[in-house]
């Protein structure tokens, strides 16, 4: 599960299917917005719907060449705001952990989204996450991790400054997270 509390709204959108807040480029003016997009990525390619497959995340080391996350991430990157995100431990026999940044400032992930019109017009605006290898400060727990940008990566991975996004896909630095074992009710 994921949370969010930009603005007054909390969002909780660890649910596929949920809407989450992202920070993209909108198509219309070229600005950045802050919109609610669902979370499962439908290519606007889909032809249907019913049975498409709507990946909540995305491997940053198949994006360039995996025919579903091609097109969105040469055009259709986004920020997705995190305050904090629990991961059960792959290691530590199923115990959940809190993951935030150790600053207090929220995480910025990468994102792709895409803007799929159904037949009856209707259209779905869609997001995944994009993972990477864990870093040093969540891999004790988790051999993945959402990929966190820092702040001077903003402008490139959306498009606004000239740069080469592929380079923003490694894993981020030591140091940044913190991994808080949390615990357990008591019933």
């Amino acid at each position: 599960m994921t949370k969010s509390s930009f603005g007054r709204d909390e969002l909780d959108f660890g649910r596929p299917g949920a809407l989450g807040l992202v920070v993209r480029i909108n198509p219309t003016n070229g600005e950045r917005s802050f919109d609610k997009l669902t979370w499962g990525l439908v290519p606007h390619n889909t032809t249907h719907l019913a049975s498409a497959l709507r990946p909540i995340w995305g491997r940053a080391e198949g994006l360039t060449e995996h025919a579903m996350f091609v097109d969105a991430f040469r055009r259709r990157r986004a920020i997705v705001p995190a305050d904090e995100y629990f991961q059960t431990s792959m290691t530590h026999a199923g115990r959940q952990f809190s993951v935030r940044r150790r600053d207090g400032r929220p995480m910025a992930w990468a994102g792709l989204w895409e803007g799929y019109r159904a037949p009856n017009g209707d259209i779905i605006r869609s997001y995944c996450v994009i993972t990477i290898d864990a870093n040093e400060d969540v891999a004790p727990i988790h051999g993945r991790m959402p990929l966190v940008l820092e702040e001077t990566d903003l402008p490139v991975w959306l498009g606004e400054e000239p740069g080469d996004p592929v380079s923003l896909l490694r894993t981020p630095m030591e140091g940044i997270l913190d991994c808080e074992q949390m615990r357990r009710r008591r019933t």
